[in-house]
């Protein structure tokens, strides 16, 4: 054999993971700008089309809604395509939801937001699965992921104005910036998604067993995690949506706000990258989900009793649990999941009741709010949600697998 050969396989070996994690990544950075992005710009969209402030919050909050209702058909469409064509399918389908936002019909903006969600909702339980298949440890490689939602998300919302004010576009041209960044995402893609684990391994990993993905919520275990995703996807909609408020209400100025609310960002996305990778490397996660639960009780203390003096703590201690919470939430899926396509089922399950779960925090939470004329009963009631968070995280983070082909209940991890 060529002495170069054994030299050069390792290292094409590195580049092809490497273009693997890159192309993960590419993906997950087009998860939320095109669910975040129209938000700053309501005031020109509302002014150019006439739209009321309910009908133009409708752009918001609809794609949000699409991620519940639409998260139950990825598996379907994983088991019929195949992973990789699935994946390749949702970013097609989010450069079309984007590029029907452009045109004049204010109608067409609704039908660009419905796509767009629905692709989300497909790329949000379609790329964990595929992470599950190509790398044998995901732990890693999940936490760049759930790291890239964040900064896609505050990319979105911190972007679009400026860049569309720099290159003198309206608010139709600042969108479509980010139909740029999924068609990148997209040419990254298709020539690199199918060069992971050879086919043999991917047979090895697993397939789809038979049976709805719903009666995995007769499995305790399957339960336990779906419940943990979303109560954090409460926490995480409803003090997003109301934390600028809250903290103008205490006194603190609209701009500081606005401060703190990419504070808790930017430290959701260390502990969204952190959490994961410590996960992956052990057999349960029990320590990780205290570690959340005492930042939330913490920051939701301090918040609801104290938010005028302190904020810095609280603010950055609640980013840590909701952004570290939410992808070891997201980790729990791929790690308690025995094949790569129960990971897809468990995970639509779980957004599916997720994400309608968190459409409702926003709403409870304005509704306390003007019943109580502050937001102390808000603020209380989100730290008394830790309590079953922290209930059903631990049953979720205990070594064992869901496995529907074999037992009804889960069995020990170490078993398989």
């Amino acid at each position: 054999m060529d002495h170069r050969d054994g030299t050069t396989a390792p290292a094409r070996a590195r580049l092809a993971g490497f273009l693997l994690v890159a192309a993960v990544v590419a993906v997950a950075l087009n998860q939320r700008p095109a669910v975040v992005a129209p938000a700053p710009l309501l005031g020109d969209l509302r002014a150019d089309t006439g739209l009321s402030a309910a009908a133009a919050g409708l752009l918001t909050t609809l794609p949000v809604l699409c991620f519940g209702a639409f998260a139950p058909l990825a598996p379907r469409l994983a088991r019929r395509i195949g992973l990789e064509t699935a994946v390749a399918a949702s970013l097609v389908l989010l450069a079309a939801g984007i590029a029907l936002r452009l045109l004049p019909p204010v109608a067409l903006l609704y039908a660009g937001s419905l796509l767009a969600g629905a692709s989300i909702a497909l790329a949000n339980v379609l790329l964990p699965a595929y992470v599950k298949r190509e790398f044998t440890r995901p732990g890693t490689v999940m936490g760049l992921y759930s790291a890239s939602l964040n900064v896609g998300a505050a990319a979105g919302a911190g972007l679009t104005v400026p860049l569309g004010a720099a290159l003198g576009l309206g608010w139709r041209g600042a969108l479509a910036l980010w139909l740029l960044l999924a068609l990148a995402a997209l040419a990254l893609w298709l020539p690199v998604a199918g060069t992971g684990r050879s086919p043999a391994a991917r047979a090895a990993a697993g397939d789809l067993p038979p049976g709805g993905a719903w009666a995995l919520l007769r499995v305790p275990l399957a339960v336990q995690v779906t419940a943990f995703l979303g109560l954090q996807s409460v926490q995480f909609y409803a003090v997003g949506a109301w934390l600028p408020t809250l903290l103008a209400d205490a006194g603190i100025p609209v701009g500081e706000g606005g401060l703190m609310l990419a504070l808790a960002n930017g430290t959701g996305a260390v502990g969204a990258l952190v959490l994961p990778a410590v996960a992956g490397r052990t057999r349960g996660q029990r320590p990780l989900v205290a570690v959340v639960v005492v930042a939330y009780v913490v920051g939701l203390t301090g918040l609801t009793f104290s938010p005028g003096s302190g904020t810095l703590l609280w603010v950055a201690l609640f980013g840590v649990a909701q952004g570290g919470g939410f992808a070891l939430a997201l980790t729990l899926v791929v790690l308690r999941s025995a094949a790569p396509l129960t990971a897809a089922r468990l995970g639509g399950v779980a957004q599916c009741l997720g994400y309608l779960l968190a459409s409702l925090g926003p709403v409870v939470l304005g509704v306390l709010h003007d019943l109580t004329g502050g937001w102390t009963w808000p603020c209380a009631l989100l730290l008394v949600l830790v309590a079953p968070m922290a209930v059903v995280g631990w049953g979720a983070a205990r070594d064992a697998v869901v496995d529907p082909s074999r037992e009804p209940e889960p069995e020990p991890a170490a078993g398989r």
